[in-house]
């Protein structure tokens, strides 16, 4: 099928794109370069797809409306998956702006394409970050997700309801994918793992907040994409029992559904760390600082809906997965 890819040059799209393209699939790929980070980075993922047979590239922001409805007319998606957004919980608090633009206005101009050009099913990312200020653990997609703790986080919330909207008024199957601090080889330079390796490789201290006492959910990037190829795949359906007198947030009467990607096994910041350092060859100075406006002091993901519903929980250990990541880091940058 043919499938457009929003973010294609980005951490997860050009993985996802990868895939895509391994098995068979068309894929149009759709990003803006911008300078948030280090654009060499994503000219370099790109250069791995960017001369595939199957594959269409377009340097395109989300946010241009009359650019995004011409490429929706032209290219005619079977499916899409929107994961170009403007990314960071810290970023949010200095320019919320940015969030506005490519967050809330680029995915309005996603939804409209879809339901003007009879797309199959869009999946989209949202983000564990919605969970906000839930304590009750592991966070399910049932839970209430109404007390986001930043910008990017309400961004994200407001993308599952204009997503809800359109499956509701337009009968567009939507799917909601909750990513949980995904890690791996290709990510981005302002992701912790990257920042950590960098400083420890220099010599530097690491600033580790609320004092290194965070839990997190990692995810392999592997299995991120996994999860987005099965639900990309299993189209989003109206849940006959759904009822208003007690509504599932998770699920509607719309073809519409939500799920975590998440590893189920939250993993402490100090461990996640020492493995880092182990692989590394090398020994972290750490700068304990307080919880940052904004932050969470743990995640924890409740997969149950995923494996029920498309057969798959992520399995990629820290000590795998950061293995694979110091490797890709050292060749990347010679180190």
């Amino acid at each position: 099928m043919k499938v457009l890819v929003t973010g294609s040059a980005g951490f997860i799209g050009s993985a996802l794109t990868l895939r895509l393209l391994d098995r068979g699939d068309e894929v149009v790929g759709i990003d803006s370069h911008n300078a948030y980070y280090d654009p060499a980075l994503k000219e370099a993922r790109l250069a791995r797809h960017a001369d595939h047979p199957n594959y269409t590239h377009l340097r395109i922001d989300i946010a241009d409306r009359d650019a995004m409805a011409e490429i929706f007319a032209t290219h005619k998606p079977n499916r899409v998956v929107n994961l170009a957004a403007q990314a960071g919980v810290r970023y949010s608090l200095e320019n919320p702006l940015a969030y506005a633009d490519s967050n809330l206005l680029g995915f309005v101009n996603v939804l409209e394409g879809c339901r003007n050009n009879a797309v199959e099913h869009l999946v989209y990312a949202s983000s564990s970050s919605v969970y906000g200020a839930n304590t009750e653990m592991p966070f399910s997609v049932h839970h209430n997700v109404d007390h986001p703790l930043s910008l990017y986080a309400a961004t994200k919330k407001a993308n599952e309801l204009m997503a809800h909207t359109y499956s509701h008024l337009y009968h567009l199957p939507t799917t909601g994918l909750r990513f949980f601090t995904v890690y791996g080889p290709w990510d981005r330079p302002d992701m912790a793992l990257q920042k950590f390796a960098k400083a420890i490789v220099a010599g530097e201290p690491i600033d580790l907040y609320n004092y290194g006492n965070h839990r997190r959910d990692f995810t392999y990037i592997d299995d991120i994409v996994e999860g987005v190829i099965r639900t990309l795949d299993h189209t989003a359906e109206p849940n006959p029992d759904w009822t208003g007198a007690s509504p599932d947030s998770a699920t509607s009467r719309a073809p519409y559904r939500i799920y975590n990607i998440g590893n189920n096994q939250p993993v402490e910041l100090m461990h996640y760390i020492e493995v880092l350092e182990q692989n590394l060859g090398k020994k972290a100075e750490k700068n304990l600082l307080p919880l940052q406006p904004g932050d969470v002091p743990d995640t924890y993901a409740d997969v149950q809906a995923l494996m029920t519903d498309v057969g798959f929980k992520p399995e990629t250990t820290v000590e795998e997965g950061v293995a694979r990541f110091v490797e890709w880091y050292t060749d990347y940058y010679r180190v």
